[in-house]
């Protein structure tokens, strides 16, 4: 039988590894960012419907292999996978960069989930969210004493405490640097994603003696493989 591979995309490695797919494949992406172009591969944006949803599409589909390449915090997907991948009974192999790990001079306070993380905030008073979107649902919650800058993939609207920007990696020293001084933050929220396009901000904040509060990593689902670099998964698939 012909293997079929759909690769559910979400962090940047993923995209290489789509580069070496031919056009029987299949590179899934949740439509948030761009959708890349010239692949050799077919791209499908857009989400399943849950587990259930996965599963007919994996049989629909005819896919011999499932790749779970989405981002480390994207827990429910990574779930829905695995699940999706067992009721069909087809292999999931899945792509996860090990976690940072703190060096010395740095100061990171983990913290379980936004409530720990309003609380682990109070002391300060221009913190630099690098969360992705979820602070805008908390826009209205933010203290009068606080001013919050986000960074998301797409600008958006913020209000008269939060400037949201726009902006995408991989990320420079010395941007990184102007951004701290230009916007006086006093702490770093960041998740703990492993990427060295991200990994910058954590080097200014370590110069600077800024605290940096970590949103714990979920627990992720077993699978049939698990590599930490796309490299080795390519070498795995013999591409």
């Amino acid at each position: 039988m012909n293997r079929r591979i759909l690769l559910l995309g979400g962090v940047t490695e993923a995209l290489a590894i789509a580069r070496q797919l031919g056009p029987e494949h299949v590179y899934s992406l949740a439509g948030i960012g761009r959708v890349p172009q010239g692949l050799a591969c077919q791209v499908r944006v857009g989400g399943y419907g849950g587990a259930e949803g996965l599963a007919a599409y994996l049989r629909e589909a005819g896919i011999t292999l499932l790749i779970d390449a989405t981002h480390p915090y994207a827990a429910q997907i990574s779930h829905n996978a695995a699940a999706a991948a067992r009721a069909v009974g087809i292999p999931c192999w899945a792509l996860r960069r090990p976690a940072w790990q703190a060096q010395p001079g740095d100061d990171w306070r983990e913290v379980e989930d936004w409530a720990g993380l309003i609380h682990a905030l109070k002391p300060f008073r221009r913190p630099l969210f690098t969360l992705g979107r979820e602070p805008l649902q908390h826009l209205d919650e933010i203290p009068p004493e606080q001013f919050w800058t986000l960074r998301a993939l797409q600008a958006c609207p913020g209000n008269d405490r939060c400037e949201v920007i726009g902006a995408r990696g991989p990320f420079h020293l010395d941007d990184e640097r102007a951004l701290f001084a230009r916007r006086d933050i006093d702490v770093l929220v960041s998740k703990n994603s492993g990427s060295v396009a991200t990994e910058p901000k954590l080097e200014v904040a370590r110069e600077l003696g800024v605290p940096v509060l970590i949103l714990k990593r979920p627990t992720l689902p077993q699978v049939d493989a698990e590599f930490t670099r796309y490299c080795l998964l390519l070498s795995a698939l013999h591409l």
